[in-house]
């Protein structure tokens, strides 16, 4: 008698649960093309507390940048709230506009001075109660659009905002090539046609301005750094004047990745010497072209004397000479150099990763002031960790400028799940020791508040292709979203920037909202624990960068074997970098370097990368390092399948395609993560003859199976 009331109980607790389980209704598909920029209807009662009055939208101004902040108001509130706003002055109306166009100076708005900023305001104009978007400038006032439809989308509460940026320059680097491949892009080919440029404008370019300008992107670099001299050649020159047409109006520059042979290559000259007076005739000559064709062209990037691309250096001159003749070529346009850090060469003994600091450190305060030293977060290689690049700090006298890598070339590509803005968050805020504590870190390097620098900036690799999805996965999107919003403000919260993309994308339900967040926050430390525990790096197969291969040792140059970097043998493992090996850690100012001193105290994330270490050193677990190491790449895959599992139970929250699509990269995931955890440990176990300790599960295969494997169509592997 007990079994039948105990099945009535059941499906009346579950009739009350379902409710509370799942969303209302079926949920249309969608592939992930409108970003962050959805733009669905509001759903009730949400809408009931927060749902603005916007029965009409007014625009002071005709310019094609507050035409586009209009659209896309008009695009938004169609969609979030169902209606098309009229156009007349009404209570309850959007009104827009600068700061200087009348009437709005009656209203005494206050701004920053800064010519981005931004003010949203309840005001009464001309009798009516309104809110007001406004700015400096056009471009402030888009800021501000976008800002004010966020605030829609992600259901907060309608205040007064006033916000400006914190970094000038925000700028996405593009590694794309003139024939669509893109280097370290796993989202399909190069957005830029540049086969049908410049008679054929894809919709997508201005769909591509948008999503920039609603994180404050406000400059794109188009190509390459490994980049080939056509692309300063005319018609490349124009094909690149449509894509800055169009993405003008919503206030991104275009710049340009310069060949620093170019004038041998274009010119016909027997020298790029940068002191050599023809070579900068050259410069100023194909500049002057430059502008004549694009008139708010932003400037040169530059990779030089760096993995084989000339440079000052092969005539004897410092990347100062090299930066500065370029310099002085933009200057009377307003353009600027960003001249990469990323320096290293076979013929120098030196550890890797000093040799930055070593040729950069000695330049501070010769460079021209429109020149940004582009320096990368850390000091090898966009590693899953990497301790914050000694640069930051070290000159004083010279602005530098972040290099984030938003596509993930060592993090899993596009179908792993690793969320950068926690890692981008974690070397911003990381202490340079060259300042007061809470002064001095890397997001204060970088503002110009702990060195006074004017010029700032900020860039990131791109992770944008043909894909339909921009980013090769739903996921990736993340990381474009927190690189421009910690680009915009360098002190923001990686955490909340999560939880607001992931509102935005998917769903303002707090119950897909707190775990998807969660899930983010703690997905790069899994990738890293799976592929490079305890501080190892560069343990990834050659060229490609997929997969574990810590066996290699047959390449030409040292630094490109990851035997180099583990140093693993019977008796110990990592790479000693204090006093008593390369003494990198001498570069980090004494505060900073303290914390890494003693493999005792050393937050153990970074150890490996410190120290050199017998398998038998004490962690603090407790545990010897051999069995650390093992169990660390346990817990990385474990914490895989959790991330399938927290995902799986989040189906009733999204539309059934684009859950089909982020749970089979997490399966891919999952069984790729094992791949590493097993060929890593049968690697290191046959260096360090020591069994696998409790818990570690013995690899599927032997280390010649794994060692066997080869990816010759790897995406994004610019030596296939």
């Amino acid at each position: 008698m007990l079994r039948p009331v105990l099945t009535r109980l059941l499906i009346s607790l579950m009739a009350c649960l379902l409710p509370a389980l799942a969303p209302a209704a079926t949920l249309a598909d969608e592939d992930g093309y409108d970003l962050w920029l959805r733009y669905i209807p509001l759903e009730q009662p949400l809408a009931d507390t927060y749902r603005p009055q916007a029965t009409a939208l007014v625009t002071y101004g005709d310019s094609p940048t507050l035409k586009a902040a209009s659209d896309e108001l008009h695009r938004g509130l169609k969609g979030l709230l169902g209606q098309t706003p009229a156009s007349t002055l009404t209570d309850g109306a959007i009104v827009i506009g600068t700061i200087a166009q009348a009437p709005i100076p009656t209203l005494n708005i206050t701004l920053p001075d800064n010519p981005e900023a931004y003010a949203i305001r309840k005001v009464t104009l001309n009798g009516k109660s309104v809110t007001l978007i406004t700015g400096h400038s056009d471009q402030g006032v888009l800021y501000g659009a976008f800002a004010y439809l966020k605030t829609l989308q992600t259901g907060a509460r309608l205040t007064d905002v006033t916000d400006a940026p914190r970094v000038k320059l925000r700028v996405l680097n593009h590694w794309d090539n003139l024939d669509g491949f893109v280097e370290r892009g796993y989202s399909g080919a190069s957005i830029w046609d540049w086969w049908r440029l410049p008679d054929l404008k894809d919709p997508r370019y201005t769909d591509y301005a948008r999503a920039n300008a609603s994180i404050g992107i406000n400059g794109t670099v188009l190509n390459n750094v490994n980049s080939k001299a056509d692309s300063l050649t005319l018609p490349y020159l124009h094909k690149a004047a449509a894509v800055a047409d169009i993405l003008r109006p919503y206030g991104i520059k275009v710049y340009l990745s310069a060949r620093f042979s170019a004038p041998i290559e274009l010119g016909g000259l027997p020298t790029s010497d940068p002191l050599d007076p023809a070579v900068q005739k050259w410069w100023q000559d194909k500049t002057a072209e430059i502008y004549a064709i694009i008139p708010d062209f932003g400037g040169f990037l530059v990779k030089a004397n760096s993995e084989g691309q000339p440079g000052p250096q092969d005539f004897g001159r410092t990347h100062a000479d090299g930066a500065n003749m370029l310099a002085a070529a933009l200057k009377s346009h307003g353009g600027i150099v960003m001249w990469r850090a990323f320096v290293y060469s076979h013929d120098n003994p030196a550890d890797r990763a000093k040799q930055a600091y070593d040729e950069f450190v000695p330049l501070d305060g010769t460079f021209a002031d429109n020149v940004l030293v582009q320096v990368k977060n850390g000091a090898i290689d966009f590693q899953p960790r990497e301790p914050f690049h000694p640069l930051f700090g070290a000159m004083p006298k010279t602005p530098l400028m972040m290099e984030f890598q938003i596509t993930k070339e060592y993090l899993g590509f596009a179908t792993h799940i690793a969320y950068m803005g926690e890692y981008f968050e974690e070397t911003l805020r990381a202490d340079t020791g060259h300042g007061k504590i809470g002064a001095a870190t890397v997001a204060h390097v970088l503002d110009g508040s702990l060195h006074g620098y004017t010029l700032t900036g900020i860039a990131g690799v791109a992770n944008i292709g043909t894909d339909r999805n921009w980013s090769g996965s739903d996921f990736e999107q993340a990381n474009w979203y927190a690189f421009g919003r910690l680009a915009w403000n360098p002190h923001d919260s990686a955490r909340a920037i999560a939880a607001d993309w992931a509102k935005l994308t998917f769903s303002r339900d707090d119950r897909f909202v707190t775990p998807v967040t969660d899930l983010l926050m703690s997905s790069r430390e899994t990738v890293a624990d799976y592929m490079t525990p305890l501080g190892l790096h560069h343990l990834m197969g050659t060229s490609h960068h997929y997969g574990p291969a810590p066996w290699i040792n047959d390449l030409p140059q040292p630094e490109w074997n990851p035997v180099y970097y583990h140093k693993a043998d019977r008796d110990g493992i990592g790479f000693d970098r204090t006093q008593t090996g390369s003494d990198a850690l001498s570069q980090y100012a004494p505060r900073a370097a303290a914390k890494w001193a003693n493999p005792k105290t050393t937050d153990e994330r970074y150890l490996l990368w410190f120290h050199h270490l017998s398998w038998d050193h004490k962690t603090r677990s407790g545990r010897p390092l051999w069995d650390e190491l093992a169990l660390t790449y346990t817990r990385g895959t474990s914490k895989v399948t959790d991330m399938r599992r927290t995902w799986d139970s989040l189906r009733p929250f999204v539309d059934a395609r684009r859950h089909q699509a982020v749970a089979q990269n997490l399966k891919i995931q999952e069984t790729e993560a094992v791949w590493w955890r097993d060929a890593s440990l049968a690697y290191f176990r046959s260096v360090s003859h020591r069994p696998l300790p409790a818990g570690a599960p013995e690899p599927a295969h032997s280390l010649e199976h794994y060692q066997s494997l080869r990816f010759p169509y790897a995406p994004g592997d610019p030596g296939r």
